[in-house]
């Protein structure tokens, strides 16, 4: 794979959809981003995950020391995201916020769930780019990252993301033949350099 930016420290990708972050159980889910990129980049480790089905742009480390320092940027908020979401209907209002705590649907793996006894605190921004009859293009900046956060908080304000096959009704998962999400952007200070960067892949949809 073509990074969209590389050095001794870091490696940068637009990770296609489909295609997930990690190894993950069994066989058919062998094929991921990190062991593609190990083989031509030796060393190189995750320092965190797109769904498979979500696009765009993914960072690796290429030392531990590295990878020590973007988990403390992660951990710490200081790295910024931004996503595309086309979602199903049109969203009335021109921003928002959504706040609501995620947690583990143990019933139903792998899905999260909202829950305000044992969740963690998830707290995602939206802003309307465009609506059409049936559907509206979202800007989601989201302050935490929890685990199909963007996914959970969208389908609690009753406009899922179109082609998911998670938490999306039948009608919204059969308008797109792919989840309509996309990691656009990506901002974090280099761990060697302590300069600001910013990565974007352009949205495939």
């Amino acid at each position: 794979m073509q990074p969209l930016f590389y050095d001794d420290h870091l490696l940068v990708f637009d990770k296609p959809s489909g295609l997930l972050s990690v190894p993950g159980l069994g066989p058919a889910n062998a094929d991921n981003l990190a062991t593609r990129v190990q083989e031509l980049y030796p060393g190189a480790r995750n320092v965190h995950r797109l769904d498979r089905d979500t696009s765009g742009v993914i960072v690796m480390a290429r030392s531990a020391d590295v990878h020590r320092e973007l988990s403390r940027q992660f951990e710490h908020r200081e790295v910024e995201k931004q996503y595309i979401a086309i979602v199903h209907g049109k969203v009335e209002d021109e921003e928002g916020t959504i706040d609501l705590p995620l947690a583990k649907d143990f019933d139903r793996p792998p899905r999260h769930r909202v829950d305000h006894e044992h969740g963690k605190q998830a707290v995602t921004d939206w802003r309307v780019l465009e609506r059409a009859e049936d559907r509206t293009r979202l800007l989601i900046t989201p302050r935490t990252g929890r685990s199909h956060q963007i996914r959970v908080h969208l389908r609690q304000i009753a406009h899922p993301i179109l082609g998911d096959n998670l938490y999306a009704c039948e009608d919204s998962r059969a308008m797109a033949n792919r989840l309509q999400l996309h990691a656009l952007l990506l901002t974090l200070t280099h761990p060697i350099t302590e300069k600001r960067i910013t990565w974007q892949a352009d949205c495939p949809f």
